[in-house]
């Protein structure tokens, strides 16, 4: 032990790498350079490989399924059909509708079938194609009519969830009303209405990680399961029932995730591939290909909004009204979240007293959808400031103005009644995107040289050197809640250790966060240098060992999550506070008489004297504390008129999109989309304006080219690939500034305010206003496609 008497005392320099700097992420190089395992990189000496059949049909009632051929091929070790279940048959997100492999009735294009587990993949795919299944097809449901129709088949008869008293339909899985106000009496106040109805297509998460796992049987009859997921502990309580397993006996590993976006939040091939590891006692692998992807996870509501909107002469809103329609699908997933969303959130971030709204999801036929980035308020907030657009052009005011007008603020009260009591800088961010410089025009032309067709709509297939090409600048802003809300106990867990390890104290933090791209393995080891004041933290693999640390949705993760490391890294740094008193509190008065902090490896008093390095306080000893945390709680909205505090916190931004449109050949190059979002605190900066850009890119996406084309008639999908189905690439994406503005809320672990989703919102307007100004038509649906330019 070093000498530690007053003589000792050195000053403090500081922990590196701690909240609000741009620490780099640590799987960063590995992810670029190609070395990065995910979970389809899984391997296992002794397994076999993993298949599902799927139906080719929308809506079935299976007569008979013949399997023996299958059965009998060589290499083949299992084949599974709903008879083979040994438990539960159906598990679900909120709502326990969905088959583990189909029960007689196929509902939607894809289903699973049969499950399949031979030697070689091949092998297996090759026998799941000699499965023998008679469907009878049955009519489909594909829309609100035919759902609601007098003699509509009811998809889900006998319900029991908690919504089906409430619903007018036994195919309208969750309805939420939203009434504040008088909206007749301020009817006919207004000088100025306008209507509009939108139209947003089905947008898919597109990750470009397929679907994977490795499930290993285990000698005390459990299974350990290697997987990419959002959301291990969801997939536990939805496994272990099917499984018929208790949960200590279904231990989960989160494998390499390449991306999520809401896609892996349900289940896929999960008990699946444990149920196939049961029945051999052999590791099974699954692995979607990319046209299996497409039916293995849910996808964004398309919706149908109509929507009303009173103004007075001088601009002031009074009143709106709303409906609004989300497609569920087949299975009801995550739609009753998502309706309290778009129907919570349906004025938008503006000062709004008369209101009347009402959303609803459906069942059909149509592929199952659920959570995606924006989560409802991305299909409101595209009919929202289409409106508002509307009523600027109607009174004659500037469209940014406009808004600002009507922005909301803190204090001001939403349509639920909750006040919104923290920043909520909307027409600040809206001044700021707006003073943005805008980029030159006609960037295309180069002096004495050809054209950079780079530069044109229609890029590199070289189809204008600029004729009949006109710009456009458009402009929207968007609300989006924070965290799990409604009354639902949204909490995370999280386990950290200190200990000296080579002569150096080193954190160990774990919890059961699903890192799938978001960045939260860089800032949970951020916040314990800073609560803990060391340099190395370690970041455990996120398993089932440690309590829940619920989704990474709903821009949660570094506010629950993080707000748990750094509630139990206090917890930790007060027990090696209290070891070091005890060791050497008789050395200097100031153990006894100052505020202590850990800092660069030392304890320190807060005018920066070091008292003690951390090595020595520890010694052989480790210092580990386990905790819970939750943020304030919600309350549910009241079924009749959606009154109640059911957000935790709201995020806001801005964008401003600058486009070119080419008007004979209906073709769009976005030549720039900035953004102006606060962010609360940034904790890091650079990850911050990451995700910023990522979620513009998306909402850049939705407006001019993403989109789950359904044949209307059959319900089946007809682009199931990255061929069909087209996604922003590098030369797609514009130049995206962002101005972040840092309003910290005080209800929140350091101020922060979640930042992923809310700049997919008004991205997708903004995009749609600068092709409405550039080419003057209505554009009332998005993605917006050619021939809606071109009327061909």
């Amino acid at each position: 032990m070093r000498d530690l008497t007053p003589t000792g005392l050195t000053q403090a320099s500081g922990t590196k790498g701690g909240i609000g700097e741009s620490t780099l992420r640590p799987d960063g190089t590995l992810k670029v350079t190609g070395e990065f395992a995910y979970a389809s990189d899984l391997w296992h000496e002794d397994m076999l490989w993993g298949v599902t059949l799927r139906s080719p049909h929308a809506h079935a009632r299976i007569r008979s399924l013949d399997v023996a051929e299958a059965l009998a091929t060589p290499g083949v070790r299992a084949v599974l059909t709903h008879a083979d279940l040994p438990a539960a048959t159906r598990y679900g997100l909120e709502i326990e509708d969905t088959p583990v492999l189909a029960d007689g009735v196929v509902r939607h294009h894809g289903e699973p079938v049969a499950l399949v587990a031979a030697d070689h993949p091949e092998t297996a795919r090759r026998a799941a194609a000699k499965i023998r299944v008679d469907y009878e097809t049955l009519p489909v449901v594909t829309d609100e009519a035919s759902a609601t129709a007098p003699d509509a088949p009811v998809l889900h008869p006998g319900r029991t969830d908690d919504h089906a008293p409430h619903v007018p339909h036994p195919n309208i899985v969750h309805r939420q009303p939203i009434v504040r106000g008088d909206v007749s009496a301020a009817k006919d106040r207004a000088d100025v209405i306008v209507t509009g109805e939108y139209e947003v297509g089905m947008q898919d998460q597109a990750f470009l990680g397929p679907e994977s796992g490795l499930a290993v049987p285990a000698e005390d009859g459990g299974v350990d399961l290697y997987i990419a997921t959002q959301w291990l502990h969801a997939d536990l309580r939805q496994i272990a029932p099917v499984l018929g397993l208790p949960e200590d006996k279904v231990r989960m590993t989160l494998s390499g995730v390449g991306g999520a976006f809401g896609g892996r939040e349900d289940l896929s091939m999960q008990a699946h591939a444990c149920l196939l590891a049961l029945r051999t006692g052999r590791p099974v692998k699954m692995v979607y290909n990319r046209f299996e992807s497409f039916f293995g996870h849910v996808h964004r509501h398309p919706a149908k909004l109509r929507y009303e909107h009173g103004a007075t002469r001088d601009g002031d809103l009074l009143y709106m009204t709303a409906r609004i329609v989300l497609d569920g699908g087949a299975y009801a997933s995550s739609s009753p979240a998502v309706v309290g969303n778009a129907a919570s959130l349906a004025v938008g971030p503006y000062v709004v007293d008369h209101v009347d709204v009402e959303a609803i999801a459906l069942y059909t036929n149509n592929p199952p959808c659920g959570a995606m980035r924006g989560f409802g308020a991305v299909q409101a907030c595209f009919a929202y400031e289409a409106q508002m657009d509307k009523l600027a052009a109607a009174l004659g005011m500037d469209p940014v103005e406009f808004r600002r007008r009507n922005a909301m603020a803190q204090g001001a009260v939403m349509p639920t009644g909750q006040v919104v009591d923290s920043p909520a800088p909307v027409a600040e961010l809206l001044r700021r995107v707006k003073a943005m410089p805008l980029p030159p025009a006609r960037q295309w032309e180069s002096a004495g040289g050809a054209a950079d067709v780079r530069a044109l709509p229609g890029g590199l297939s070289n189809t204008t050197h600029g004729e009949s090409v006109v710009r456009g600048v458009g402009y929207a802003v968007g609300i989006k809640n924070v965290g799990f809300s409604e009354g639902f106990d949204d909490y995370s867990t999280a386990r950290v250790r200190l200990e000296a390890v080579g002569g150096e104290a080193v954190a160990t933090v774990h919890t059961a966060m699903a890192e799938v791209g978001q960045g939260g393995v860089t800032v949970h080891a951020q916040i314990a240098r800073t609560e803990l004041g060391v340099a190395r933290v370690t970041i455990h693999p996120a398993d089932t060992r440690v309590g829940s640390a619920g989704s990474t949705s709903a821009s949660r993760q570094t506010y629950v999550t993080g707000g748990a490391v750094k509630h139990v890294c206090e917890l930790v740094r007060e027990k090696v506070l209290e070891l070091a008193r005890a060791r050497f509190g008789t050395y200097h008065p100031a153990w006894a008489t100052a505020e202590l902090l850990l800092e660069d490896g030392k304890v320190v008093t807060d005018g920066g004297e070091v008292l003690a390095t951390l090595v020595d306080v520890l010694e052989d000893e480790s210092v580990e504390a386990e905790d819970e945390w939750r943020h304030r709680p919600t309350r549910p909205f009241d079924r009749r008129t959606g009154q109640g505090f059911g957000h935790v916190q709201y995020s806001f931004a801005a964008h401003r999109a600058v486009v070119e449109v080419d008007t004979e050949l209906g073709l769009v190059k976005v030549v720039e989309l900035a953004c102006a979002q606060d962010v609360g605190k940034a904790l890091n900066p650079l990850s911050v304006t990451g995700q910023i850009q990522g979620g513009t890119t998306q909402g850049l996406g939705l407006a001019v080219m993403e989109e789950i084309v359904v044949d209307p008639v059959t319900a089946k999908v007809r682009n199931p690939s990255f061929t069909d189905y087209l996604i922003p690439t590098i030369l797609d994406t514009p130049a995206i500034p962002v101005d972040v503005l840092e309003l910290a809320d005080d209800h929140a672990p350091y101020g922060l305010r979640g930042v992923g989703e809310a700049p997919t919102l008004s991205s997708t307007p903004a995009v749609v206003a600068a092709i409405r100004q550039a080419t003057g038509l209505a554009l009332n649906r998005v993605p917006v496609r050619p021939e809606h330019l071109t009327g061909t």
